[in-house]
């Protein structure tokens, strides 16, 4: 018989009994819990137990080294790892009235003037091909101007690649705001994935992260929870639910310690328990934020041209390359000559209305301009 956590709740003061668990995947991939009896559930199955909120202030900080100086911004507040050039970890509450939006996004990437150190530049991110990707999205700070205008501090972002960060990371931050809605608020932790050995961009040696996470709690009642996500930094087309993981999990790969101010007993069962029912999944609205995307302004192809400059083409694919670019970076193969059309400007060969070859050159491996 599986066994379950017992909650036992008095006027003054509850006990949780929780067996160890640990989170564990199938050679099919299916994700399962593991008791430490021998037993094991789906980690679907696994449910939220029903735990009192209580009184907390600035509940989504992780905790800090008293060497760590915090940086608070009006909308979320940061770690700033000094050797990678980007925040360790970005925090902050959403509520529902926060997801309505009042200001639209500046697009001015500005140096952090709290960060005395100085953090990563305009210069550090041009003609490399990663997008300069926020952490605290800009999209969950459109509630004031001052947060929004701050959102674009380099000490909220990190180098993304574009299919990523347009992608599935821009959906899971709407996930975030469709349950901030439905839960009347929720705790948000969110960062890179910092190791040794990462490549860097700019002069300021900016590290390209391999992998991000992020880490949602719900504190209110009834039915308080948590979930994690480590996603890697490449285009993904899988459901969001496929990156869902304990929040113990995020602690284990990048040593930090979340929710520390609740008591250890709730800490412990939140943070051990993987419950992916316990939180709506709206394919339709998936859909809907792919479809929102497509129809807003393009934006700049990450591709690089041959005198390497950013290439200035706009484009609204998730890829995040113009069509003179996507075939280049898709990872297919293709024979040397191939490659060299894809890359030399040449007169289109199809032929006009009236006749005549068509003038405009073209880098498509086709020989055709977008018109042919």
């Amino acid at each position: 018989m599986k066994r379950i956590a017992i909650l036992l709740i008095s006027l003054t003061a509850y006990t949780i009994n929780l067996l160890a668990q640990q989170e564990a995947t199938t050679p099919n991939g299916t994700k399962v819990v593991l008791w430490d009896d021998g037993t094991w559930q789906y980690a679907d199955s696994v449910p939220m137990y029903q735990v009192k909120a209580g009184e907390h202030s600035q509940l989504e900080l992780p905790r800090a080294n008293t060497r760590d100086r915090i940086i608070t911004h009006t909308g979320f507040a940061l770690l700033y790892d000094e050797k990678h050039e980007q925040a360790r970890w970005v925090a902050y509450e959403l509520t529902s009235a926060e997801t309505k939006r009042a200001f639209d996004r500046t697009d001015k990437f500005l140096p952090d003037p709290k960060v005395k150190s100085k953090t990563a530049n305009d210069k550090d991110y041009a003609g490399n091909g990663y997008d300069r990707g926020h952490l605290a999205p800009a999209g969950d700070m459109g509630w004031s101007a001052q947060a929004t205008y701050e959102s674009f501090y380099y000490s909220n972002i990190s180098p993304q690649n574009p299919g990523f960060n347009r992608g599935i990371w821009k959906r899971l931050e709407t996930q975030v705001r469709n349950w901030a809605v439905e839960n009347e608020a929720v705790y948000v932790v969110t960062g890179p994935i910092l190791e040794s050995g990462l490549s860097t961009i700019g002069s300021n040696k900016v590290s390209v992260p391999q992998y991000y996470y992020k880490v949602i709690l719900d504190y209110r009642n009834p039915g308080v929870k948590a979930i994690g996500f480590i996603m890697r930094n490449a285009s993904s087309g899988e459901p969001l639910q496929e990156f869902a993981v304990t929040v113990d999990s995020v602690e284990a790969v990048t040593g930090i310690d979340f929710f520390y101010q609740l008591s250890d007993d709730q800490e412990k069962m939140i943070e051990q328990t993987l419950c992916v029912k316990c939180w709506s999944w709206s394919s339709k609205g998936e859909q809907s934020n792919r479809d929102t995307q497509k129809q807003s302004l393009a934006n700049q192809c990450a591709g690089v041209t041959r005198s390497g400059n950013r290439c200035k083409n706009k484009t609204t694919s998730e890829s995040g390359y113009c069509y003179l670019h996507s075939e280049s970076n898709s990872g297919n193969s293709r024979s040397q000559q191939e490659q060299q059309r894809a890359t030399t400007s040449v007169q289109c060969s199809g032929t006009t209305k009236a006749g005549n070859r068509c003038r405009r050159m073209t880098y498509n491996a086709t020989g055709r301009c977008y018109q042919h």
